[in-house]
């Protein structure tokens, strides 16, 4: 048996709509209205590590790795593990630097590079 540890090069949130319905907690969503320049925490069940260093893009899941485009850059503040009921999770804070408007079809970052605007 290993240690299960994911890389994550995006944070991907559940829609606010599974808050609404009591499938999801607050921090497990994105918040509504997104931002620019407020912190947010977020929430996400098992050892995930963030890159720390610069901005990353902030994608909306449906689960099984169905991702949506880019919808804000964001960097990652702080990311800690814990357990609860006998599973690992990570919480953290984030912080909003750009939001995309929804019919937004430009290419905001190529890999880890956010693309100058």
């Amino acid at each position: 048996m290993g240690i299960q540890v994911e890389f994550n090069p995006d944070l991907a949130l559940r829609s606010m709509q599974e808050f609404k319905d009591g499938k999801r907690s607050l921090e497990e969503c994105i918040p509504e209205p997104l931002e620019e320049g407020r912190n947010y925490p977020f929430l996400k069940c098992g050892q995930r590590n963030y890159w720390l260093e610069g901005e990353i893009p902030l994608v909306q899941t449906d689960g099984n790795q169905q991702l949506s485009r880019p919808l804000a850059s964001v960097f990652i503040l702080d990311a800690t593990h814990f357990i609860r009921d006998s599973k690992v999770w990570t919480r953290g804070t984030y912080h909003v630097v750009d939001v995309y408007k929804p019919s937004d079809t430009s290419v905001h970052f190529d890999g880890f590079t956010k693309l100058q605007e």
